[in-house]
């Protein structure tokens, strides 16, 4: 009669198993801390350190004490021993790499040995990475190694953009080969670089492609989003595309009176991803002109204009997928902002619906552009009042743009709060907020002519979130009507008390 073990009886023989090998590590582990301690550095030391690092390749200080010991051996070794010896220590690596292929300690510890090694075979590294890429295409670890192999070895860019051409030919959800790619692109196929001004770094690196390689990406990216719509890689890799072009920016920033002596030149963009000019006015005025889009070329728009048809006839085969219909915005946005607003707002709309997830993630970038909108409407008309209700706004940006203006409208919108930033607007007489959902007032500090604030219908819910106003002295006109603090026993008195040059209260 054959007996057959309980499962208690499994495992119970499993926990002492389980002990009996903790046992054994916990000693060996006691062995290599007392050899450290004592500063053993011998052959021993090493033979110990291997035995856990097997077993456990990320226990971090046994690799520390490894590096310790290899170090030391390099003083009484001579150049053959110690190739030997690290040539041990990269196969004892390979099959750390087995047990675990995205261990921390034994990706950089190979990195440490190869740097060290006096005759390095980097075509062996280099299969290497190539064999754990072809398991897990996405192992950062390997990739950081291979980017380093490639430095010292002296493999070509070109090798390297054809390594990419094959990764991503063989998978098109290839996340990795495509930064990879942006990385060499730039290095490989620059923009023309343009005429030297004495106020640029001439180390600068531009990140521009130039336009004929730029063409050829936007095809080979197109094949990959429209054989898989719905994988992201290929659209962040377009995205990243879009903005390689010329980009010329201008921002406006305005003091009254001059607060430093800056000679022309002083404040440039060394980063050349925008381009800022810098004008004195007779009035001792500092003025840097900013746009929310670049002046295209004709040949440019033709090429946007291009790339969003192509994404228009992918939006109609698949209505409702979120990467077609988030690139489709930005290229609205590149070519006409003001143009496509409807669409845009209608792409927006349809984006919270198939995304709810990211739904507050839309909303807020929809404010943004809405705001975008009404600030380069406010340019063309030349006015100082900024007016923007009713457009579902959950956030307020770009407040540096609004420095001349003098009234501000954002009532019946989704806003919870006025931010810091508001503290800017020094020119601000007249601030109407009505119908959102403000609850704090942080942003309305010291705000030198400011009049007239109205707040009807928001939820401010305490004296304590008013504070804010009491440092803004020519504030005569106070409207918190539908908010819970106006609701509280004394509020008058104690608002009056606050902000005694309050004239017209209502609650």
């Amino acid at each position: 009669i054959v007996k057959v073990k309980t499962t208690a009886q499994q495992e119970e023989e499993k926990k002492k198993e389980r002990e009996k090998k903790l046992k054994i590590y916990v000693a060996a582990r006691d062995a290599c801390f007392a050899k450290r301690k004592e500063g053993v550095k011998d052959e021993e030391a090493l033979e110990l350190t291997q035995q856990l690092l097997s077993s456990n390749p990320d226990f971090a200080t046994l690799w520390n004490q490894r590096r310790e010991i290899l170090t030391h051996l390099e003083t009484v070794k001579d150049e053959d021993g110690m190739q030997k010896i690290y040539d041990s220590e990269l196969h004892f690596l390979e099959s750390c790499l087995k047990v675990n292929p995205k261990s921390y300690g034994s990706w950089f510890h190979r990195g440490w040995v190869s740097s060290r090694l006096p005759r390095p075979n980097w075509v062996r590294e280099l299969s290497l990475c190539d064999r754990c890429l072809s398991l897990d295409d996405r192992n950062f670890h390997c990739w950081d190694y291979r980017r380093m192999v490639v430095k010292m070895s002296g493999v070509s860019v070109e090798k390297e953009l054809e390594f990419t051409d094959r990764l991503i030919s063989s998978n098109f959800s290839n996340y990795s080969s495509w930064h990879y790619r942006s990385t060499l692109l730039t290095l490989l196929h620059p923009e023309s670089p343009e005429p030297k001004s004495p106020s640029r770094d001439p180390q600068t690196h531009s990140h521009r492609v130039c336009e004929e390689q730029l063409l050829k990406e936007y095809e080979l990216v197109q094949n990959a989003f429209f054989t898989d719509p719905n994988d992201q890689s290929a659209w962040f890799y377009y995205r990243w595309l879009l903005g390689r072009g010329n980009f010329n920016c201008f921002v406006v920033l305005y003091f009254p009176t001059l607060i430093c002596d800056l000679p022309p030149g002083t404040i440039s963009d060394i980063t050349n991803e925008h381009n800022l000019t810098v004008h004195w006015s007779e009035k001792q005025m500092l003025m840097l002109f900013f746009s929310f889009r670049s002046e295209l070329s004709v040949e440019k728009t033709s090429v946007l204009q291009s790339e969003l048809e192509s994404c228009n006839q992918l939006q109609e085969l698949e209505p409702l997928n979120k990467w077609c219909l988030l690139t489709i915005i930005l290229l609205m946005r590149a070519l006409d902002p003001l143009g496509y607003e409807k669409e845009t707002l209608a792409h927006f709309q349809t984006l919270k619906e198939v995304d709810p997830m990211r739904s507050a993630y839309y909303s807020d970038l929809c404010s943004k552009f809405m705001i975008e909108n009404t600030i380069l409407k406010m340019e063309y008309a030349e006015v100082r009042v900024f007016s923007i209700s009713d457009k579902n706004l959950t956030t307020l940006c770009h407040l540096d743009q609004l420095l001349l203006v003098t009234h501000i409208s954002l009532s019946s919108n989704q806003l919870c709060r006025l931010p810091l930033q508001f503290a800017m607007l020094q020119c601000l007489e007249v601030l109407e907020a009505e119908n959102n959902l403000i609850e704090k007032l942080e942003g309305l500090y010291h705000l030198p002519k400011l009049e007239e604030v109205l707040l009807r219908n928001n939820k401010i819910s305490s004296l304590a979130d008013l504070e804010p106003l009491a440092s803004c002295p020519k504030l005569k006109h106070l409207d918190l009507r539908g908010n819970p603090v106006s609701q509280s026993d004394g509020v008058e008195a104690e608002l009056k008390t606050l902000l005694p040059n309050v004239t017209e209260l209502l609650l």
